[in-house]
């Protein structure tokens, strides 16, 4: 089944939700209101449908190969990443200065979920150069990045993340890759790394791997980290490509999903030392890292969007074409379409609902971000970089987990036919898995959310986006339709509920840590459900109003039903999840271990 990119649900919550209106008037973005989103929305999409998308499937049952340390990526990809990079995709939100196109992020993080859901094998080789990218333009010295950013913004060189150590996994305390300083100032670095996407490929002719190693001498411990641009290939003072430096890929990994992305085994070296540059100051690696961990992060949660909406589109597909059983009610004397039954009916609302509820809270929190690098005032800045910080731990780690549900929900509408591959319904299913565990896995996020994003400041962000939401509900209360008001219902339940976790994980952290973080993981889903129910809330505001002024009545029709189908079917479960976290902890934190 192709792929439709959903450019009418975007644009809404870009204009609607996100106010792309209101960060046109921001230095730098003057030239990026709605009609260049929509401009280039339609654009991405017409490159996605026509040529990533078709390569899918062939990703999945064709991936990429190893030999003798050359790793061979689909048929296909190549030339399709050459087309990605000529068109400027890489650089979209990337500065002028080096090549690109300077774009907001909130109209960036759309076409980051449309290459995703075309493919999302693919889309992870550009998401890692994001990520490096990001984190030479913070800590990059001006040398370096005269040398890389050009080339990483215009997809002719490629970024990697090396994080994960066989013996370390997310204890990064544990890392043991060591960097020796050399007279000319800069390193030799020795180690191996796992789990590196794209660390091995031939879509571009150089890899810039970042790297974290610990300089001779350094305190043990994440404060003795250091992080390095260790290229593939040297660089000679002229640009052009020298000598290959001391890195080599020794395996791919055999995977559940994501076949057609190469998940590397590197080696440094192994032959006198690979060379290495160091970004920024020694020992505050972990620092910088986290830069580019954050952009990873918020791509990941896009991702779970993205492999959702591309689910939920197969799942309709079939519903309306597969005829089996006369409808409950009567009103069919034969076999109808299975989108007529209740079940298929309940079962691919909550994949919509889901998807357009992270969609619409991924798509305000990318708006939060553009405003808190980009507005003109520094209290505006700040809080909206609170805002945004809260909302990343919930975008990775919701969004991801829903499109686990959402997934499943897909191969289930196709019946016996989801299992079996052909139908394709199994490969978002396989597909989305990792996304609940690379760049940190649920727990990690969890971890985040209650330490540095809740107890740290006494859960005063977590209050004042609390007091945001009760303005939304006096806005629905004003209203006096039906699903206004059980939204309203719904929302209200969910806030006090949230509110009440936010106290006791503020009150307790560090009195019972045991009993806060037994429930670390069902507050961030409650948090997130809270949050996507909230601008869902939102969406419904807008689509009536728009609806009353005779604007696109039919899809103004399904955003408010898609509203009240998630208060009334997922949102309403947030109270029962505080009831879990608040009274439960004793149950998690009372049973021996020797009972397991």
């Amino acid at each position: 089944m192709s792929y439709i990119a959903p450019i009418k649900d975007m644009l809404f919550d870009i204009e609607h939700l996100a106010d792309i209106a209101e960060i046109a008037k921001m230095p730098g973005f003057e030239d990026a209101g709605l009609e260049t989103a929509q401009a280039v929305l339609e654009e991405c999409a017409r490159f996605n449908q026509d040529v990533i998308a078709p390569l899918n499937v062939a990703g999945d049952r064709n991936p990429s190969s190893f030999k003798d340390g050359v790793v061979t990526t689909t048929p296909g990809f190549k030339e399709a990443f050459a087309q990605y990079a000529a068109g400027g995709w890489q650089g979209l939100q990337h500065p002028l200065a080096f090549g690109g196109q300077g774009l907001p992020k909130t109209i960036g993080a759309a076409c980051g979920e449309m290459l995703n859901s075309a493919n999302m094998s693919f889309a992870l080789c550009p998401l890692l150069s994001d990520g490096a990218t990001e984190a030479l333009l913070t800590a990059g010295s001006e040398a370096l990045n005269a040398i890389y950013l050009e080339k990483l913004i215009s997809g002719k060189w490629t970024g990697t993340m090396n994080l994960t150590e066989p013996q370390a996994g997310s204890d990064l305390a544990m890392v043991r890759s060591r960097a020796e300083p050399q007279p000319d100032g800069t390193y030799k670095v020795f180690g191996t790394k796992i789990y590196i996407t794209y660390g091995e490929h031939d879509m571009a002719e150089n890899i810039v791997h970042l790297v974290l190693a610990r300089v001779v001498g350094a305190p043990e411990g994440v404060k003795g980290i250091s992080l390095f641009v260790v290229p593939k290939f040297m660089v000679n003072k002229d640009g052009s490509l020298g000598e290959r430096n001391d890195v080599h890929c020794v395996s791919i990994e055999h995977k559940l999903g994501i076949k057609a992305s190469p998940t590397a085994v590197l080696q440094y070296g192994d032959h006198g030392g690979a060379v290495g540059y160091i970004v920024g100051q020694e020992n505050r690696g972990l620092e910088y890292m986290f830069i580019m961990m954050n952009s990873a992060r918020y791509a990941v949660g896009m991702q779970g969007i993205a492999i959702a909406e591309r689910a939920y589109q197969h799942a309709v597909a079939y519903a309306k074409d597969r005829v089996q059983s006369r409808p409950v009610d009567g009103s069919m004397n034969a076999s109808a379409p299975i989108i007529h039954h209740p079940d298929v009916k309940r079962m691919l609302m909550t994949m919509r609902a889901y998807t357009e509820g992270c969609r619409a809270m991924a798509s305000v929190a990318a708006a939060a971000y553009d405003a808190a690098h980009h507005h003109p005032d520094a209290d505006t800045r700040k809080q909206n970089t609170a805002f945004y910080e809260f909302l990343v731990p919930l975008i990775k780690g919701y969004s991801t987990e829903m499109s686990l549900e959402v997934t499943s929900l897909g191969v289930q509408v196709h019946g016996g036919m989801g299992f079996i591959e052909e139908t394709g319904a199994a490969q978002y299913y396989r597909d989305a898995k990792i996304l609940t565990i690379y760049e940190g896995t649920t727990a990690i996020q969890a971890n985040d959310l209650v330490g540095r994003k809740t107890a740290r400041d006494g859960g005063q962000t977590a209050r004042a986006i609390a007091a945001q939401i009760e303005k939304t509900e006096a806005e629905l209360a004003k209203r006096d339709s039906a699903d206004a008001a059980a939204v309203l219902k719904r929302l209200k339940a969910a806030r006090e509920a949230f509110v009440e976790v936010v106290g006791f994980v503020a009150t307790n952290t560090k009195a019972s840590p045991n009993a806060v973080f037994s429930g670390s993981v069902p507050y961030l889903m409650l948090a997130g459900n809270l949050m996507a129910g909230w601008q869902l809330a939102r969406s419904l505001i807008a689509a009536e109003d728009l609806a009353k002024a005779g604007t696109d009545l039919a899809f103004m029709k399904a955003k408010v039903a898609t509203a009240r189908f998630y208060a009334e079917h997922i949102l309403n479960k947030v109270p029962a999840v505080r009831d879990s976290i608040v009274d439960g902890a004793d149950s998690v934190t009372a049973l021996a271990l020797e009972s397991f």
